[in-house]
């Protein structure tokens, strides 16, 4: 038996792998979470899944933040290998210097959203797909007002709730192809779509992915409501969506076996690791396992902190990260194998 992954599912989805195993069909969203550089241990399994399993699915709502929403956009294209491989090779070549400027790494993360677009302002996607690329725009205390001190009164918010949060933070999500879900707000945050058009498309997928304070904001992208629009990841970090209101299986590709709601959850434990939530019961989450990990350069996946952990030594780091994705394509490929003949066996409840 494979150790390579972990398959976790809510108890909608274990029932429909148990009673109906599981079919390119059956699938009805693929979220993708925010997580930098943990995100290329995926890329192996997207172009398996996009490049062929799923290339012929009737439709897939494809919904991501930050690097997952480039994978995503990638993953939606005509040749989504191509777009994916682009992504990876960008990303890993990222070099900076030694103390780099937010100027410096939102020029650098704009050069990685072109990569993704292929020198194209807006490419082609597949007819079977809608992709949704989650962005914030920031509001209160934050409104044209990038400082610690005032991201330090966001999370300060956040730590009393996420509602008491949405107070500073609205959720935007740009669009394109047949995009299906969420169709409406579910929360405090609300939900304003936009449309991806050539005019916003590259500011749309660089806004998903600038960090506060390791970047600069983008601000107002053409076709949206003014202001400054920061990483997606802050509202949703892994994606903790109303997942229950489709009516297939979401299946889940995933860096850590759980769900954390927001990027300043990730520092509260109570938040970190949530119980089983409602909103999860279709949803099939796939994970590397901890024996997986434990063959990966350092124990784990590339991680942001290797840029300062390497410093200008970008040819180790670059070393390290391309000895990880390359072990990424086994993962992959024993993922594929259980997909395409599922056991249920593994399934642990998520």
């Amino acid at each position: 038996m494979s150790a390579s992954f972990t398959a976790l599912a809510g108890a909608r989805a274990a029932r429909h792998v148990r009673e109906e195993g599981l079919r390119p069909t059956d699938i009805a969203c693929i979220p993708a979470a925010a997580g930098g550089p943990k995100g290329l241990a995926l890329i192996p399994l997207d172009k398996r899944l996009f490049g062929g399993w799923l290339r012929d699915a009737p439709h897939i709502d494809l919904i991501g933040a930050s690097i997952g929403a480039w994978r995503m956009f990638a993953a939606a294209q005509l040749d989504p290998v191509a777009a994916l491989a682009r992504l990876a090779e960008g990303y890993i070549e990222q070099r900076y210097p030694r103390d780099p400027t937010p100027r410096d790494v939102s020029v650098e993360c704009r050069r990685l959203a072109r990569a993704v677009l292929g020198g194209e302002r807006m490419p082609r996607l597949r007819g079977n797909v809608g992709v949704s690329v989650i962005a914030t725009r920031v509001r209160g205390v934050l409104d044209r007002n990038g400082s610690r001190a005032a991201f330090a009164r966001a999370a300060l918010a956040n730590a009393r709730s996420r509602h008491a949060l949405a107070a500073h933070m609205q959720r935007v999500i740009f669009d394109a192809g047949d995009a299906r879900f969420p169709v409406q707000g579910f929360d405090a945050f609300g939900l304003e779509r936009v449309r991806l058009a050539p005019e916003n498309c590259e500011d749309a997928l660089l806004a998903s992915g600038s960090i506060p304070l390791v970047c600069e904001p983008v601000r107002d992208p053409a076709g949206a409501a003014r202001g400054d629009y920061w990483d997606g990841g802050l509202i949703d970090y892994h994606l903790a969506l109303p997942y229950h209101t489709l009516g297939g299986i979401v299946l889940y590709p995933h860096f850590v076996p759980y769900v954390t709601p927001g990027w300043l959850d990730k520092f509260l434990p109570w938040r970190k690791r949530p119980r089983t939530h409602p909103w999860l019961d279709n949803v099939l989450l796939i994970a590397p396992s901890r024996e997986f990990l434990a063959r990966l350069p350092g124990g784990r996946l590339p991680e942001r902190q290797d840029f300062y952990r390497y410093g200008l030594d970008h040819a180790a780091r670059i070393r390290a990260w391309r000895r990880a994705i390359g072990e990424c394509e086994r993962f992959a490929d024993e993922v594929m194998a259980w997909l395409e003949r599922p056991d249920p066996t593994r399934l642990v409840p998520l």
